[in-house]
């Protein structure tokens, strides 16, 4: 039994496909954030539709009632689709959203690329972000986790044999080499003091990666001036604590130090496991 409904089947040539399936390591909610500003300029349609009573767990995720004078007018269910949009110059993607399955990776897996041999899909690209030893007082970097060497070198990656827990996309990146489908996660490094709070440079930092690997335009809108703000309130607050000066001195320094590299070995595995692990505890 197919774990999809197919509702249409747009003319689209080779596409990139997005995936932007929440409920995984989201720090700074820069990847929400970024997927946000492309749902604000970008009408979309949806090609296929995920049975979700299969792949999600309802009391975990609870649809919402809708209350008129008492009366249980409807529920609004969590869902998981599979949208054609196209960006400002017009450019047409596949972005698959939603929450990120409770049961069934493999098979969903397996949809997924099922459907992106089907349209035929050149690449690939999840967004996500984590919180790791970055100071806010340098600009944003992004790494990728990649189905080819050649991939991660073009992003930039975390250099080291690294074992941190895996979300959904991460099974679908394996499929997908297995298919011979060239695939890149794409993740915002977020100061790790600001990761439980919006970061909207994280989302900044996202869209302009995306564009530069895919050639997708989105404007980023307001979040320019958003993570400025936030990055001033973080010095206003900083501002008055030895301790927490003498931090973002040594994070500065280290990164001014591997700039070099374009972005390669900004932190050490150790480092980013570390950092991973304790956003995971604080999130619960």
């Amino acid at each position: 039994m197919s774990l999809f409904e197919l509702v249409s089947r747009p003319m689209i040539a080779s596409p990139v496909l997005v995936l932007g399936l929440d409920g995984w390591i989201d720090a700074g909610v820069g990847a929400a954030t970024a997927l946000t500003a492309i749902l604000q300029q970008t009408e979309m349609e949806p090609v296929a539709v995920f049975d979700t009573d299969a792949l999600l767990d309802h009391r975990a995720r609870r649809p919402t009632m809708h209350l008129i004078d008492g009366v249980n007018d409807s529920l609004s269910w969590p869902a998981i689709e599979l949208r054609v949009g196209a960006d400002q110059q017009g450019n047409e993607a596949l972005f698959l959203l939603g929450a990120e399955p409770d049961h069934t990776w493999r098979a969903f897996a397996d949809a997924v690329v099922e459907l992106a041999v089907a349209f035929d899909v050149r690449l690939l690209v999840g967004l996500g972000a984590y919180p790791a030893p970055v100071p806010h007082t340098r600009s944003v970097n992004v790494v990728a986790t990649a189905t080819t060497p050649e991939l991660a070198r073009q992003v930039g990656f975390v250099a080291g044999n690294i074992a941190v827990p895996a979300g959904i996309h991460a099974a679908i990146e394996r499929r997908c080499a297995e298919e011979g489908i060239p695939a890149v996660g794409l993740w915002a490094q977020v100061p790790h003091y600001a990761a439980g709070m919006p970061y909207q440079d994280a989302g900044v930092a996202l869209l302009q990666k995306l564009a530069s690997l895919t050639g997708l335009q989105f404007d980023p809108g307001d979040l320019d001036a958003g993570g400025q703000t936030t990055r001033a309130r973080l010095s206003e607050l900083i501002a008055g604590n030895p301790e927490h000066l003498a931090m973002i001195r040594q994070l500065e320094e280290h990164y001014d130090d591997v700039t070099g590299t374009a972005g390669m070995n900004m932190v050490t595995g150790d480092d980013l496991v570390a950092e991973v692990e304790r956003f995971l505890e604080e999130q619960g």
